[in-house]
């Protein structure tokens, strides 16, 4: 197991995390022994070539797939220990995601989206906290559009003013802005660091862009399943790597 970088304690722990997946041509090592902690209101980028693992990890880390082998544990809740129902309830209330596809819901609007998470939590303030987080985001002029009505950019903010509206301890975002342009997608990050720096959440970010993935306090570099950099941004230096296996 790796030495502890928080002495306080993780809010992500990763153990020699495994992940085989069959295929037709045979056995597929995804994950090869990951062993990895992020601190609270850390924001880490992953990078990585294609294949390497990066979205798959991050479902990992979001209860969205098992590991083969090995440990995660979220704000010291061991994910191995939930069932599915667990799971669930764990990630409404600790872990907000955001994908490259918006996922919204399109027979409701921008307000009825982001309060959904709210009235499952049966929250009777859903709408009112809704359209403030709509207004966070810059959209509280949009909220009763559609997502159809909305712009690829606008879609994602909505998206983020969701993922966030429980005030997440662990932020998960899965290349952001890959189905957006330079300029918009520019938008969309400045977006996410905003309500990163508002909600203190600590931020795990899969990018392909150096540029943003420079805008992170520290940088994961996965190869092959395993990490094979993982350097601090704010001191130019490495910090320390992960157990290859």
């Amino acid at each position: 197991m790796t030495t502890s970088l928080h002495p306080g304690g993780p809010l992500v722990m990763l153990d020699d995390l495994q992940l085989t997946l069959g295929s037709a041509a045979g056995p597929v090592n995804i994950l090869r022994g990951i062993s990895l902690e992020i601190g609270a209101g850390e924001a880490v980028s992953v990078v990585g070539p294609s294949g390497s693992g990066k979205s798959t990890l991050m479902m990992v880390l979001g209860g969205l797939e098992r590991p083969s082998s090995g440990k995660v544990r979220i704000d010291g809740v061991d994910l191995g220990d939930l069932d599915e129902d667990s799971l669930a309830r764990l990630r409404r209330a600790r872990i907000g995601i955001v994908f490259q596809s918006f996922h919204l819901l399109p027979t409701m609007t921008a307000l009825e989206n982001v309060a959904i998470p709210l009235e499952l939590d049966r929250r009777v303030d859903a709408f009112t906290a809704a359209a403030e987080a709509l207004a966070t985001v810059g959209l509280d002029h949009r909220r009763m559009h559609y997502p159809s009505q909305l712009s690829g950019g606008e879609q994602q903010r909505v998206a983020i003013a969701r993922a966030f509206i429980l005030g997440p301890k662990l932020l998960l975002a899965d290349e952001p802005t890959g189905n957006l342009d330079g300029a918009t997608g520019s938008l969309v990050i400045d977006c996410l660091f905003d309500q990163h720096a508002r909600h203190g959440t600590t931020l795990v970010l899969v990018t392909h862009d150096p540029a943003i993935a420079e805008r992170c306090d520290r940088q994961i570099r996965l190869m092959d399943g395993r990490i094979v950099e993982d350097r601090r941004m704010a001191r130019g230096r490495i910090a320390g790597i992960g157990r290859t296996g």
